[in-house]
């Protein structure tokens, strides 16, 4: 079958190739995949500078299907279902985090296009009990996007409780940013999109997706927007989803005392100069938060079945497999919000 393939460490070093097609065997379900979204993860493993990723593996965690062959122990999905698989593949499922199914937080989890193969290839496979077939509203696009839309919700609903009536400020309108907003809009919060002039066409999405406020920091004056709009006290939590050091310093300057700061970007850099100055005197609340885990991907499909977070409205560019260079070229550049690999007609 046709994979895109990291086939060796260092920028560059895929391809797409000729690879076995993968066995349903024991409780495994084999999917044959629709789409698949592009992460920056992707771009970043293109680049050569994600160290998580373990060639050779066919990339891509972001994707829907339909169920073509199940294994002899797979007992409630079958042939013919439409749906989603957590990137989850392999867990040691002693650990405490995979007693409280946090998967995410397991040290020797193993995740679909990073150290196991994934989505960018007609086929992949999954154990049942990571796959979840789509409610009856959800399509094959909207589901191709659970993945992101998971990692939003665990930032914004489980690691943090983003609350109706709160302000929200978050930095970054790439794919992660307007993900969380719809989220956090989704709970009845007031959200605010900042980003940069060379973001208008995000910002284009944005509007589009009726947040309170998007702010084009290069042309407006932020703390000021934030000033009047929370009477002063500044928003109640910021989600950061630019992954720049700037914002993240930005985030803990406009917070309220007692205010929540959530990274959910992933900084180019593992060491960064941090305004502890800011950070410790207002008593700022700052969390990581990492990916999602199983709860998170309930509450996503929930949240597209009942019409109250529609993702496949940041998709801005969808095209094949064999066009995978343009689309990762054009995400990297910040031409598109989000890219979609079609693999296959549904």
């Amino acid at each position: 079958m046709k994979a895109l393939v990291k086939y060796a460490k260092g920028p560059g070093n895929l391809e797409i190739r000729n690879v076995p097609e993968p066995e349903a065997l024991k409780d495994f379900v084999k999917i044959r995949v629709v789409y698949a979204g592009i992460c920056g993860s992707d771009l970043h493993t293109w680049a050569g500078n994600y160290a998580g990723n373990k060639p050779p593996v066919t990339l891509g965690h972001e994707f829907s299907g339909i169920v073509v062959e199940t294994g002899p122990d797979v007992k409630h999905i079958k042939i013919g279902d439409w749906v989603t698989s957590e990137t989850t593949f392999e867990t040691c499922g002693t650990c405490l985090h995979c007693k409280n199914k946090e998967y995410n937080l397991c040290s020797a989890r193993r995740g679909l296009g990073t150290q196991a193969d994934g989505g960018f290839a007609e086929y992949v496979i999954n154990h049942e009990a990571r796959v979840h077939v789509l409610p009856k509203h959800v399509t094959l696009l909207q589901a191709s996007l659970t993945e992101p839309l998971a990692c939003a919700v665990h930032g914004a609903m489980e690691t943090s409780q983003v609350k109706k009536g709160e302000t929200v400020l978050v930095f970054g309108p790439g794919a992660m940013g307007l993900l969380t907003g719809m989220v956090c809009k989704s709970q009845g919060a007031k959200v605010v999109i900042a980003g940069l002039t060379k973001d208008e066409n995000r910002f284009a999405v944005a509007r589009e997706l009726g947040f309170e406020r998007i702010v084009d920091q290069m042309k407006e004056n932020l703390d000021e927007i934030m000033y009047e709009m929370t009477d002063g006290a500044g928003p109640d939590k910021v989600y950061e989803c630019s992954g720049a050091i700037p914002a993240l310093n930005r985030s803990f300057e406009l917070v309220r005392k007692k205010g929540e700061v959530v990274q959910i970007g992933l900084f180019p850099k593992d060491y960064n100069e941090v305004n502890v100055g800011i950070f410790f005197p207002k008593e700022i609340h700052y969390m990581g938060t990492r990916t999602q885990k199983p709860s998170a991907w309930v509450t996503s499909l929930k949240l597209m079945e009942e019409g109250l977070v529609s993702p496949e409205k940041i998709v801005t560019m969808i095209t094949q497999l064999d066009n995978w260079e343009e689309g990762f070229t054009r995400s990297r550049n910040a031409e598109e919000v989000k890219v979609v690999i079609q693999v296959s007609e549904s």
